[in-house]
């Protein structure tokens, strides 16, 4: 009986002392935070993303593509759209730019394929924002607008990633 218990706290002992691996981090906000907040999350895995600029400005706008829907837009769509669309298992892992207190001036969105998207003006406060855990991808943004531009941004990132949809290659610019 005793070579039982000790067997059992040994089990139990071993299976508390095992970390839960931590599938999900989130990268706190930049920018100022002005206006009413929105969020990217929907269905799906993130296929492409499309941000709109105001020449020599700031960040005007930002929509997700997810699968093959597009969300809506956050923020405006004023200025020039800058868009790109991912190859097939393609995800964003990092994003950088430039803020001030008022908006974002420059976002950088890279993919696990060491591709791009860099879109607005070089000038401000330089953020790089990542995942906590190496293989994650974003899932979804949460972003601050004042109804005409993105004041801030934050993401929300996840090792688990479910997509193997086969999409467009290209970086337009409409």
């Amino acid at each position: 009986m005793l070579r039982i218990c000790l067997i059992i706290s040994v089990v139990c002992a071993t299976g508390t002392t095992m970390p839960l691996p931590d599938l999900f981090s989130y990268s706190p906000a930049v920018g100022g935070g002005s206006g009413t907040e929105f969020t990217t999350a929907n269905e799906g895995c993130i296929t492409g993303i499309k941000i709109w600029e105001y020449p020599s400005n700031y960040i005007y706008g930002l929509q997700l593509k997810y699968d093959t829907n597009w969300t809506t837009t956050i923020g405006s769509e004023n200025g020039n759209p800058q868009v790109m669309e991912f190859y097939e298992k393609e995800y964003i892992t990092q994003i950088s730019g430039k803020y001030d207190a008022s908006y974002i001036y420059e976002l950088i969105f890279v993919t696990n394929l060491g591709r791009f998207l860099k879109v607005g003006q070089s000038s401000g406060n330089s953020f790089n924002i990542y995942p906590a855990q190496r293989g994650s991808d974003l899932r979804f943004l949460s972003i601050r607008t004042n109804g005409w531009a993105i004041t801030s941004i934050g993401a929300h990132w996840s090792v688990i990633r479910n997509c193997d949809m086969s999409v467009n290659t290209a970086i337009k610019k409409v």
